[in-house]
């Protein structure tokens, strides 16, 4: 608390009136509180990008991941605009981003390891009907089954249910007032999409996905 006859009030206000000085420092002692409140809501909820198109509709869109999340191959530490729920298990793949990189394509890296979101109706697998299971591109871990799929009119491949509930994992995301919950592989921890409550029965729940982030066994193929 600063008092009128301290050296710093006395520097801050000289020339000025007693009244217009104590105004000048409640001016200076609230912008401090506003600069410190501001910085630990950064902390709180770092990031705060949302996703492509309709706010909290499509399947990624959190704030862009930079290199600092993924330097020991990709872990969840500075992870989303606020992680609230680490997977149970550690990630069983880990890579350098140069190794990610190398082994998919620039769409491919940008949704799974940096975050993105591909536009919609864009990707092979919106408006995919063949019976089999859909994959994690990076680490090939089985997450969703093509008898979970249904058509949601979004631009993006939608389940009701993961193949397992242990082949995803699921992150509460805080982004302008939005709480969303990003899906990533447990294996991984590639992002894929996001999941909403908006879904069809049984489940009521969409698993919103992007394209980039699958690959595809058809069912004749499976073990």
């Amino acid at each position: 608390m600063l008092l009128l006859n301290d050296p710093i009030f006395l520097i801050l206000t000289k020339g000025m009136s007693l009244p217009a000085g104590l105004i000048l420092i409640k001016i200076l002692v609230a912008g401090i509180f506003l600069v410190g409140s501001l910085s630990l809501l950064a902390n709180m909820v770092p990031g705060g990008g949302i996703g492509f198109g309709r706010p909290g509709g499509g399947p990624g869109g959190g704030r862009r991941r930079g290199f600092a999340d993924y330097l020991v191959g990709g872990g969840l530490k500075n992870h989303g605009e606020q992680t609230t729920m680490i997977p149970e298990k550690s990630p069983k793949v880990r890579k350098s981003l140069a190794e990610w990189k190398a082994g998919l394509t620039a769409q491919q890296f940008e949704v799974t390891r940096c975050g993105g979101t591909e536009p919609p109706f864009s990707g092979k697998f919106f408006d995919h009907h063949e019976d089999g299971i859909y994959t994690c591109v990076c680490c090939g871990n089985q997450v969703f089954s093509s008898t979970a799929k249904f058509d949601s009119s979004s631009g993006w491949p939608s389940y009701v249910q993961p193949v397992a509930a242990n082949a995803i994992g699921e992150i509460k995301e805080i982004s302008y007032g939005l709480v969303r919950t990003e899906i990533i592989c447990k294996v991984c921890e590639a992002h894929l999409g996001h999941v909403f409550d908006d879904g069809p029965r049984p489940t009521g729940k969409r698993y919103c996905i992007n394209s980039s982030s699958l690959d595809f066994i058809k069912a004749e193929d499976l073990d």
